[in-house]
């Protein structure tokens, strides 16, 4: 096997079993329980996990996707999760090569993934993994840059939804939204930024439709136009200067 599989490999296996934590910030956070205390107990008959039963996609494969106690179902969220975490870290890892900030990079990513499933199933957006998803996103060699941006989209976004709000005289854009633009602009930087505003806006147009009375979230739409224009950056800008200049 060569150092480039091997690496693969070991990327896949931290990008799983950080997806496992991501499922306990998944459902703790929004449910304001301690993320470290209890331990994982199985929701149905509360007994405490044993560590086998907590191996990443593994565990639930093995118990046929039930508690390893009461037998009672344990959804496929959990190692979906942990599978999607895993690809988005090799996806990455195959982006940017081995360089020194990759799991920042990464862990980024990660926080966004936990703040979609969050706003899928509880329509918030805790803003502790916001910010950490923020943070995250601000290290790497081009700090300064990457701070400015943040800045700028987030001054931005603030003044685009006071001025909407007046406008149409309720809410439009709340301060989860404008952590969410500066995390996109210090992981992009411009013009990528407002590709992928662009980008979340036609994702989230279908589902907006067919929704009807339904609240459409619209982080998780936010978060899937970073990851692709992320990966696709150099293409996409390409495509837009076509589009403009010809």
């Amino acid at each position: 096997m060569d150092q480039f599989s091997l690496i693969t490999i070991f990327v896949a296996l931290f990008g799983i079993s950080f997806g496992s934590f991501l499922n306990v910030l998944i459902y703790r956070v929004p449910n304001k329980i301690d993320i470290s205390n209890p331990p994982s107990t199985c929701p149905k008959c509360n007994n405490r996990l044993k560590w086998y039963h907590n191996i990443p996609i593994l565990s639930w494969l093995i118990l046929g996707g039930k508690c390893g106690f009461c037998k009672s179902k344990i959804s496929a969220i959990y190692p979906t999760i942990e599978l999607i975490n895993g690809l988005i870290w090799v996806s990455l890892y195959f982006k940017l090569g081995l360089v020194w900030y990759l799991p920042f990079v990464a862990l980024s990513f990660s926080m966004l993934l936990a703040l979609t499933m969050i706003d899928f199933k509880y329509y918030a957006v805790p803003d502790s993994i916001n910010i950490a998803a923020l943070i995250f996103a601000l290290i790497a060699p081009s700090f300064t840059d990457n701070l400015l941006n943040a800045i700028y989209s987030g001054v931005g976004f603030y003044l685009l939804g006071f001025t909407v709000s007046k406008l149409a005289k309720k809410d439009a854009l709340g301060e989860a939204d404008i952590i969410v633009a500066a995390t996109m602009a210090a992981l992009l930087g411009y013009p990528a930024f407002f590709i992928a505003m662009f980008l979340s806006a036609i994702l989230a147009m279908l589902p907006s439709i067919f929704a009807k009375d339904t609240m459409v979230p619209f982080v998780p739409f936010l978060a899937l136009a970073t990851y692709i224009t992320y990966l696709n950056k150099e293409f996409l800008i390409n495509l837009l200067e076509v589009l403009m200049y010809g």
